[in-house]
């Protein structure tokens, strides 16, 4: 008999009849037509006539009265008919012996269900009780007859009477419900004795009401079935309907629509939709880099809409990347989603302008940045200028206007690298103008005088403010005037600082002594404005660093437009105002549409935030920079992660974190953090050490601790991260830098410093081409350098300089990275650690 006789014999035993009747009931077809009515609810009137006409209508006349008689003028009412009396021979009512077979569901006032109202009179008159017809839906699932407790138990009966598969191992959802979908196909088939693909009633009475099991199926029948789960009404159980009943969920995923692609302009909204199809399917559940998204309160991911789809109300480059959707409880089968973010081109030209004489070299140089990569070409005069080499357009010399600030022991000097010429030299006995307190003055046990630098930083090429952590301030240098303006006082020991372009701020990290037992975090607002600037104390406590995402070209060259409408609710009025007519591109200096230059300051202006780790504890703690307030704590504890130093890319957004153990042994490979859900993905392989991220966000280069290799990452223009090479390098690396490739676009070369030996490292990202320079002599040794951060620095000049410096302890070392050599050497400039570049550009 295979599996379905097993079925039929289990099902047997448990209604306690033959197996014969089952043979009987599988063999027979369809006994005759039954007519049936659709499960609705009718009108007042129409159900009066119902009841008036139709159910006397229904009564089966073959036993009173063939012939007519003294029924004939006899109306015994619903529920019972007139019979002749054999000893009197008069017309009498009686309760009515059976109902025609019409399948018209009723409840009755008495919480039963019936087939059709003349059931619910006939019983009225056994039962010589009033039963009427309750006109409410709720009658259908409540009441004493068939709860709908009790159904589902008799449908778990009819389940667990199924032969079983024997299981191996562990089984996933996705298996149990293939295994329970071909037990309910195999009781389909048996139930459906025509085989014609419905189930209708005369087929389920034959075994609820043919063998009188109403008492051995609990309180229900298996003509409940068609009672509770047939949901269109059509009088018939489909194999849908069926599956529907006994919760067999059938999911479907075509395979041309395993992996979506979408692309998606910056700035605008994003549908992501989920293929996945199916009977009874479960709520659609979104992932990102294996996080669940649905139950997290995002502010630009918060609506998963009525059909599981994922909505991006404000698509930026962070959101890039794959996202993955599955039916809950059926993660087997899922759907890959590949966002792709363009943004439209930034195109910068140096210089904007320039007048030669004949016979006189000019040069042009021109960057775009977007995504995809911009492809440039030049024209003059509007025709296509296809050089012959790219030195005719490559950028030949620097003007005036580019210099290195070198802060060292005798001052500040004001270097022009090209020409290796000191422009400026302010002495350290130079006064400050709002006091006229010498710049570096002489402190108690310092001696010989010098000045004692830190950390410095340029403010969009109008202010430098550089620290003096032993005089408890930092000093503001005027570019223009290339003089010291002004000195800010701070808590003790400043020793770091970083410049926030988008809020216009500076952020100060204290030590409070040497031994760092009073750390505190400053604030310097509207650091490139007004004639007085002050600093502003937050509240965190012991803070061992902290870290603020840099900004990329696109956000560095909207700084004008930024500052002009602010930050970023005026930004966000005017991007829904798609009808303003206000013209932007005088703000720009790039041929920008409005509407783009807004969709690239909303990326500008998105909710940017600083990170702060406090002293021994493994967390990141989020701050907004408009407020200074904590956000969210992002706990590294199940990483036993104590975190050093990060770094970020803005393409798909991904934040790496160096750690440090508690235990102090081995470190820990670097984290990962999504920022588009502030949640720990998990290592970041086996890379340890501390991360340095290219400028257009599409390199990380991690310095191995334990070996002497550079680490090169990818992030491609998919937002997918990968392990792009591994770079042999001979240096203890202190310091890194990236340059703008000079021989192929879009590119960029790493240059690395040691801080132990002499040698300085050049590395082409793209093809892992390197170059060492040897003799830069010794840099600085630890205790003359006990500030942290890299005791030999790197500091390249701009985004179409080809020079860069280094200090060794005693001298200054100019090198051309165009031709990967050494330049000149300054001599006298000691400790000269703390660099800063001004550039026109």
């Amino acid at each position: 008999m295979g599996s379905l006789g097993v079925w039929a014999v289990a099902l047997a035993a448990l209604l306690g009849t033959s197996g014969c009747w089952l043979a009987e009931g599988h063999k027979s077809g369809r006994q005759g037509s039954v007519d049936t009515a659709s499960m609705s609810y009718t009108s007042s009137q129409e159900q009066h006539s119902m009841e008036k006409g139709k159910a006397d209508g229904n009564i089966d006349q073959s036993l009173s009265d063939p012939d007519g008689g003294p029924c004939r003028r006899t109306y015994c009412g619903r529920g019972r008919q007139c019979v002749l009396m054999a000893e009197s021979g008069r017309a009498e009512c009686v309760c009515q012996e059976k109902c025609r077979p019409s399948f018209v569901p009723v409840c009755g006032s008495d919480g039963r269900f019936y087939e059709n109202h003349c059931e619910v009179y006939r019983t009225a008159c056994l039962e010589r009780r009033r039963i009427y017809v309750v006109h409410s839906k709720d009658c259908f699932f409540k009441g004493n007859a068939c709860t709908m407790s009790e159904y589902n138990r008799l449908k778990s009966m009819l389940l667990d009477i199924q032969p079983k598969v024997l299981k191996t191992g562990e089984q996933s959802q996705q298996r149990d419900m293939e295994e329970k979908r071909a037990l309910v196909d195999t009781m389909f088939k048996y139930l459906d004795a025509d085989q014609d693909g419905r189930l209708v009633s005369d087929e389920l009475e034959r075994i609820s009401m043919k063998e009188h099991l109403e008492d051995s199926l609990l309180e229900c029948t298996m003509q409940d079935l068609l009672r509770y789960d047939d949901y269109n009404n059509d009088g018939h159980l489909s194999l849908h309907e069926f599956y529907t009943a006994f919760q067999v969920v059938q999911l479907s995923l075509a395979e041309d629509q395993q992996i979506s692609v979408s692309t998606v302009t910056v700035g605008l909204s994003a549908v992501l939709t989920c293929a996945i199809q199916g009977t009874l399917r479960p709520p659609i559940i979104w992932k990102r880099n294996g996080i669940i998204l649905n139950f997290l309160d995002l502010e630009d991911i918060n609506d998963f809409g009525d059909d599981g789809s994922l909505y991006i109300t404000k698509v930026t480059t962070i959101h890039m990347g794959n996202y993955s959707c599955h039916a809950y409880g059926y993660e087997d089968l899922y759907q890959t989603h590949v966002l792709q973010v363009n943004v439209p081109p930034v195109i910068l030209v140096y210089p904007e302008t320039q007048a030669q004489e004949p016979g006189v070299s000019a040069s042009l140089h021109c960057h775009a940045d977007g995504i995809p990569n911009p492809k440039l070409l030049w024209l003059k005069n509007g025709m296509d200028l296809q050089p012959r080499s790219s030195k005719q357009l490559s950028l030949i010399g620097l003007s005036v206007g580019n210099m290195f600030y070198v802060f060292s022991d005798e001052g500040i000097t004001v270097l022009q690298p090209s020409e290796c010429e000191i422009r400026r030299h302010m002495k350290r006995t130079e006064r400050i103008v709002a006091t006229y307190e010498e710049m570096c003055p002489k402190g108690e046990g310092v001696s010989p005088q010098h000045c004692v630098w830190s950390s410095a930083v340029n403010i969009r090429d109008k202010y430098i403010y550089v620290t003096q952590p032993l005089l408890s301030r930092l000093l503001v240098v005027d570019i223009q005037a290339q003089k010291v303006v002004q000195a800010v006082t701070t808590d003790p020991y400043p020793v770091k600082m970083l410049y926030d372009k988008s809020h216009d701020q500076v952020w100060v990290l204290t030590w409070g002594d040497m031994d760092r037992t009073h750390p505190t975090l400053q604030v310097i607002p509207q650091a490139s404005v007004g004639e007085v600037h002050h600093a502003i104390r937050t509240t965190f406590q012991r803070v061992s660093d902290f870290f603020i995402p840099p900004t990329n070209l696109i956000i560095t060259h909207m700084t004008p437009l930024l500052a002009h409408h602010g930050c970023p609710s005026e930004v966000k009025e005017k991007r829904a105002n798609e009808n303003s007519n206000e013209n932007l591109d005088v703000l720009i200096t790039n041929p920008t549409k409005s509407r783009k230059a807004i969709n690239l300051l909303f990326e500008l202006c998105r909710f940017r935030f600083a990170f702060v780790f406090l002293k021994n504890e493994p967390a990141i703690h989020k701050i907004d920079l408009e407020t200074f307030h904590r956000v969210k704590t992002i706990s590294l504890k199940n990483y036993s992660c104590i975190p050093l130093n990060m770094a970020y890319t803005h393409l798909s957004g991904f934040y790496f974190v160096q750690c440090q153990s508690k235990s102090h042994l081995q470190a820990p490979p670097q984290l990962l953090i999504d920022s588009v859900t502030d949640t720990v993905i998990g290592p970041n392989l086996n890379v340890t050490g501390q991360p340095f991220v290219s400028p257009d966000g599409r390199y990380i280069v991690t310095p191995d601790p334990q070996s002497s290799k550079l680490i090169v990452q990818t992030v491609s223009f998919q937002g997918e991260l990968g392990l792009n090479q591994e770079l042999d390098e001979p240096v203890a690396v202190s310091d890194l830098a990236f340059q703008p490739s000079f021989t192929e676009s879009n590119q960029h070369v790493v240059v690395a410093t040691s801080g132990s030996g002499t040698d300085l490292l050049f590395a082409d990202l793209s093809s892992g081409h390197t170059e060492v320079l040897r003799s830069l002599k010794e840099p600085l040794g630890s205790q003359a350098w006990p500030w942290g951060g890299p005791n030999r620095v790197v500091v390249s000049s701009g985004l179409f300089g080809q020079y860069l410096v280094t200090p060794s302890s005693e001298s200054l070392f100019v090198l051309n990275g165009k031709q990967r050599t050494p330049h000149c050497e300054v001599s006298d400039i000691k400790r000269g650690n703390t660099v800063v570049w001004v550039g026109e550009v």
